[in-house]
């Protein structure tokens, strides 16, 4: 399998959403309100499928099905089951206070552990994203507050962020997207969410939209771990032909950013990752054994993790790209 892999879009519309996808990546088939796009999928909840070339019109999950590790890498924990969920977020609107289970709480409320990551992409001037709790707020505090509905807010840790700031999110961490951030998101394959407070609002029906507050405080990690922002500026390596910086290194995923200083850099998997691609600025070629593919500014493409090296040439000025590994 060394066959670069591009997938058609997978959008999503929600109350929150907006049209920052559109206006930045210069997308034409979003929706009027378009909250997500599932950038690389293999949940049934959103499957990507492929755009072009000999694998085209297959779904992601039946080429993992037949190349497994090929496809997957060695690291992946199921071979036949693509392990993350990467997309974009427009937050025009507050997302919901919110968490997801971890693998120790998961199969005590029947759900999907999910760990994620958040990149910035664009952030209004006052814009904020709530990871953790404030200092000192217990457990019991915060389940206190979170019963009592408006009473919740001050328990939370509010971050103001810019561009290119980053923060990892495990399992089990209460958070919330404010309104005026574009989100570029990581995340272990999974569609469970747990809302504990939606801001006082109504959904599209006029009527306020569910919470699962037992399922949610079942979920929370009650050692309440403190959130940090990555700023953009950490772990750089700088070289040549590229600069790398990492954002998040963790057990499930790694993100880093990858700017290509000489329009041509050489990549070399070993069979333990795929790589995913978004290109952030400018455009490439990606170059494999089983074939080319161009990526342009806000578009994602799959090497899988046998194919061996590859290029990422014909580069313009300033291509920068997030890439994401296991």
């Amino acid at each position: 399998m060394d066959t670069p892999l591009v997938f058609s879009h997978t959008y999503t519309s929600a109350i929150w959403g907006g049209c920052a996808i559109r206006s930045r990546f210069g997308r034409t088939d979003t929706p009027d309100v378009c909250a997500e796009s599932w950038e690389i999928s293999g949940h049934p909840a959103g499957m990507s499928v492929v755009n072009g070339g000999p694998f085209d019109g297959r779904t992601l999950a039946s080429l993992v099905d037949e190349f497994g590790v090929d496809l997957v890498g060695a690291k992946a924990p199921d071979p036949h089951r693509f392990p993350l969920l990467i997309k974009l977020i427009d937050a025009n609107r507050s997302l919901s206070v919110q968490v997801h289970p971890n693998e120790t709480t998961a199969p005590i409320t029947n759900g999907e552990p999910k760990t994620e990551a958040w990149v910035v992409l664009g952030a209004a001037p006052d814009a904020a994203l709530y990871a953790g709790t404030a200092p000192g707020v217990t457990f019991e505090a915060f389940r206190d507050a979170a019963i009592n509905g408006d009473a919740i807010v001050p328990t939370l840790a509010r971050h103001d962020v810019r561009e290119g700031d980053a923060f990892f999110i495990p399992g089990g961490v209460v958070h919330a997207i404010d309104a005026g951030c574009l989100i570029y998101e990581v995340q272990q394959s999974s569609d469970t969410t747990y809302r504990i407070y939606d801001w006082g609002r109504v959904g599209a029906d006029g009527k306020p939209r569910q919470l699962h507050l037992d399922k949610a405080l079942a979920s929370v990690d009650k050692s309440m771990p403190e959130v940090r922002a990555i700023r953009a500026h950490d772990e750089v390596h700088k070289g040549a032909v590229a600069t790398w910086r990492t954002y998040v290194s963790s057990p499930f995923f790694t993100i880093r950013e990858l700017t290509i200083n000489s329009g041509m850099a050489s990549i070399d998997l070993d069979g333990s990752t795929f790589m995913a691609l978004f290109a952030l600025d400018g455009g490439a070629t990606v170059e494999c054994k089983g074939g080319t593919v161009g990526i342009s500014k806000g578009q994602s493409v799959l090497v899988p993790a046998s194919a061996g090296a590859f290029r990422i040439a014909h580069a313009t000025e300033a291509t920068r790209m997030l890439v994401t590994t296991l």
